[in-house]
């Protein structure tokens, strides 16, 4: 007979919330030249932030970029950024390294994730023909499937969302991706529900073209597991280490609150 292994409630606790926690998240977005990387578009700017404990961190990654080509009229209308604002830009072979190891082993929380990892695996192409692909280093979790899934049939888009969400004192008279990835970072917290609550559900993976889901944490993880019940005599024991906790500190201890 097979010897099932016994694990105790905060066990398990704890093995959910490390799985939970165990990758760090980046907010992230990026503006271009143009809607095609297949027409030439690059590139001009990128804007990450890194979640700590479900909250925006001070810690972020943004660079504008020279892409060695004009920016589409219609570009410029939305993201406010002209060819004379990048010519003293770097470009991009001259960031990657540091975009790299600011995002390398996250999950990339973006919004319609195939445009932007498009994009981006394109840039790193370019750069040199040993950096990894995004999926290859990264989680890409896409808001905009998440936001579907939730709201069908109703729009989604990142300025609709945060109205939805009262995601409010940004400037939105242009576009731009730090700005967009700290709104996004406020809508992803709506969207998973709230900073104080951790989302076990699936992450959603994209490589940008198939958009297979993949589930973090499954039931059968723990279909094996025994429950283990107390009896009196363990609740009596426990009721009397919480009375000499509470004679002892003169407070209330916190398992009287569950």
């Amino acid at each position: 007979m097979k010897k099932m292994k016994l694990l105790t409630y905060w066990q398990i606790e704890a093995l959910i919330i490390f799985k939970a926690m165990s990758n760090k998240y980046i907010i992230l977005d990026t503006e271009t030249t143009g809607l095609e990387v297949k027409q030439g578009h690059r590139v001009i700017e990128i804007g990450a932030v890194l979640l700590n404990d479900r909250k925006k961190s001070e810690e972020h990654f943004h660079a504008y970029i020279n892409p060695s080509r004009l920016i589409d009229e219609e570009a410029s209308k939305v993201h406010g950024i002209t060819n004379a604002d990048l010519e003293d830009k770097p470009s991009f072979d001259e960031i990657a390294e540091e975009f790299l190891e600011f995002i390398e082993g996250s999950t990339l929380v973006i919004h319609n994730a195939p445009f932007d990892v498009g994009f981006l695996n394109h840039e790193l192409k370019l750069a040199s023909t040993s950096y990894p692909m995004l999926e290859d280093i990264c989680e890409i979790e896409d808001s905009l499937l998440i936001a579907r899934d939730q709201y069908p049939g109703q729009r989604n888009s990142l300025d609709a969302l945060a109205i939805r969400f009262d995601v409010s004192g940004y400037d939105r008279t242009f576009h731009g991706a730090l700005l967009d990835a700290n709104i996004l970072a406020d809508v992803y917290m709506g969207l998973t529900g709230g900073q104080s609550k951790f989302e076990f559900s699936s992450n959603t993976v994209t490589n940008g073209s198939n958009g297979k889901e993949k589930d973090q944490i499954s039931e059968k993880e723990f279909s094996n597991l025994v429950t283990i019940k107390s009896s009196n005599n363990d609740l009596k024991a426990h009721e009397e280490r919480l009375i000499d906790i509470e004679k002892s500190n003169n407070v209330e201890t916190i398992w009287r609150k569950f």
